[in-house]
């Protein structure tokens, strides 16, 4: 299967793609990506174990066993557990959010589908997403899987990111032009 040479080019992009590729071989892509997401929401709701795969001071063997014990209680399949065993053992843990966003780019590009990077400044109800979803498949010609976040610092409007393509609807990007503009 062709990749793109972005995401093989990047260390992250290796370490999906490998598993991605032993996900696929096992018929496990879904469990895997449901894995996959389950422990990048722990990331974002645990500082300890932000620390965890953050500190260059963790060393292999203490990193490999908080992992597998982070593992254990978030119920992950033995193949996520035992690459986030080998993250631990190689120093790789801090690729890990950049590894997650690069499997799942991987296993939509599978699936036919397209990811869309979407950030807000406030989030959006179901069905301002369903709209968002409608118009992003009709520029595309295929599903768009939307990854929404949310970012009060923009002030209203969204930034869109869908491949290499990023459209800026943002009010803090408006004003910071007018700003700009009426500079001279």
């Amino acid at each position: 299967m062709e990749h793109s040479g972005g995401i093989q080019a990047s260390l992250s992009g290796r370490y999906a793609t490998a598993l991605f590729e032993l996900a696929r071989d096992e018929n496990k892509l879904d469990v895997v990506g449901t894995n996959l997401r389950t422990l990048k929401q722990a990331l974002a709701d645990s500082d300890d174990l932000k620390r965890l795969v953050t500190s260059p001071l963790v060393g292999r063997e203490d990193a490999g066993k908080a992992i597998a014990a982070t593992a254990g209680a978030l119920k992950l399949d033995a193949l996520t557990t035992n690459f986030l065993g080998v993250l631990a053992g190689n120093r790789r843990l801090g690729a890990l959010n950049a590894i997650v966003r690069d499997f799942a780019t991987l296993s939509a590009r599978h699936r036919g589908e397209t990811t869309a990077e979407i950030v807000s400044a406030h989030p959006l109800d179901d069905g301002q997403m369903a709209s968002l979803k409608t118009r992003l498949k009709s520029m595309v010609g295929s599903e768009v899987n939307v990854e929404a976040s949310v970012d009060p610092s923009i002030l209203g409007g969204l930034i869109v990111r869908l491949g290499s393509r990023q459209i800026d609807g943002s009010i803090r990007t408006k004003l910071n032009a007018l700003a700009t503009a009426m500079k001279g």
